[in-house]
């Protein structure tokens, strides 16, 4: 397949990206015919995957407008994906022009399209970076320059840890990430889950697995408890980690299993 002049050249177009099939989801644009490919065979089994990507996106805008309404003014976005309608610069400037806001993703598509959202935007930037190497994203000198650390962040974590296995030791990074914000910050973060689902359904669910297994990030859901333990050494605002369509629920969003928590940095 020949590659489009704006597509990085280490974007592979045989392998399908969970983040360009989550952008597919949202009815976005900055997908290939393979994502596309992948996300209709999740589609297949589970018919509300839109919906499911809509109401994680519904959380994040919730939990945006939470954090500046506790006077937080700049944002790290984790895994952030392929811009969207309905990003965190967009939600956080809308009220404070003055918002910061980085957001960090090892897709490179993801990055490339950010980059050139925000070229015109001073407050905001875009950096190729994992999550699971915290101390490459805090050391960044994109990072550096644009929060800081001094003062409370805002960290989101919104349908990324559920693509981080055990083996890679997400509680280990997120503590790192703890540690280096002041007191005052708030962390969210949103995960999908198998609580509640019936045998014929768990079933299905390990068919979706099979497909993003063929990704760069196989999907790990988790337990309630598991999630509630991302938030060690935080305090868990209310109303806790509860399901996601509970969190401070502003509109009918589609009901999904997964878990939405903040915790705010002592």
């Amino acid at each position: 397949m020949e590659q489009a002049s704006w597509v990085p050249s280490s974007v592979d177009l045989d392998r399908p990206s969970a983040a360009r099939m989550y952008d597919y989801f949202l009815g976005g644009s900055h997908n290939f015919a393979v994502d596309r490919e992948a996300a209709k065979s999740v589609e297949q089994i589970f018919p509300g995957m839109s919906g499911a990507a809509r109401a994680n996106r519904s959380f994040l805008r919730r939990a945006v407008r939470y954090l500046l309404s506790q006077g937080i003014d700049q944002f790290l976005d984790l895994g952030s994906g392929i811009p969207t309608v309905g990003n965190v610069h967009e939600i956080a400037q809308q009220s404070n022009p003055d918002a910061r806001v980085v957001y960090a993703d090892v897709e490179p598509v993801a990055v490339a399209h950010s980059t050139a959202l925000l070229a015109d935007n001073p407050l905001a930037v875009a950096i190729q970076g994992d999550l699971r190497d915290p101390d490459s994203v805090l050391g960044s000198e994109e990072v550096r320059a644009m929060l800081d650390f001094d003062r409370p962040i805002g960290l989101l974590m919104v349908a990324v840890l559920h693509f981080v296995p055990d083996s890679d030791e997400p509680h280990q990074a997120i503590a790192r990430y703890r540690d280096a914000l002041a007191p005052g910050s708030f962390v969210a973060i949103s995960h999908g889950s198998w609580d509640g689902v019936t045998q014929e359904e768990q079933r299905s669910g390990e068919k979706v697995n099979a497909i993003y297994s063929r990704t760069d990030s196989p999907l790990v859901l988790r337990s309630g408890e598991e999630v509630a333990a991302f938030f060690t050494g935080l305090d868990v605002v209310e109303p806790g980690v509860v399901p996601l369509s509970d969190w401070r629920r502003d509109s009918d969003d589609a009901f999904i299993n997964a878990y939405a928590g903040v915790g705010r940095k002592p």
